[in-house]
């Protein structure tokens, strides 16, 4: 699977994230609100941000979003693959400019985002903060369901605040 396809709809285009990238995204990341239930909340500082940055950068799998109709980018997700199931992938890192929350725009990314993955593997995976309330509604939404049993809760044990979400291709596919 291909990890930094370049994506489109007609609302937003994925595209790999390239190192001139920074000052956009900094400029969307600068906001606070963005990070407040987010288990990093001082992300939106220069520091945290450059770290993030530079881990999304050599992760392989981060994609910066654009909003197709101003060409201009407002913000950024990633796809990791998942140690010990092949089948499977993490979406995570994500974060919009809050101009473009409520829905639309990150169900048009996610979208873009499992179909694609979903023509190579079977399940993608959400890790989200047990208080980032506002990511657990939005992949919900999605159809995603919260892992309760071992099926991939298991490989969290280094994200012990984390909660596991999970949506399965054939799932999906009903939708």
């Amino acid at each position: 699977m291909n990890l930094q396809p370049t994506l489109s709809n007609e609302l937003v285009l994925l595209r790999p994230l390239e190192v001139q990238d920074f000052d956009a995204l900094f400029e969307v990341a600068k906001d606070p609100l963005i990070w407040e239930q987010h288990p990093c909340p001082d992300r939106y500082l220069s520091e945290p941000f450059a770290t993030f940055f530079e881990d999304s950068l050599e992760s392989g799998g981060a994609l910066v979003v654009m909003d197709q109709a101003q060409q201009v980018i407002i913000g950024s997700s990633r796809f990791k693959p998942i140690l010990g199931a092949p089948l499977a992938v993490e979406i995570g890192w994500s974060f919009l400019a809050r101009a473009y929350w409520g829905g639309t725009y990150n169900k048009a990314v996610k979208h873009q985002m499992m179909a694609h993955a979903f023509r190579f593997i079977e399940d993608i995976v959400f890790y989200i903060g047990k208080e980032n309330i506002r990511s657990q509604r939005a992949v919900v939404k999605l159809g995603a369901e919260l892992v309760e049993g071992p099926a991939y809760a298991h490989l969290i044990a280094d994200k012990v605040n984390d909660l596991c979400f999970r949506i399965n291709r054939g799932e999906w596919g009903k939708r």
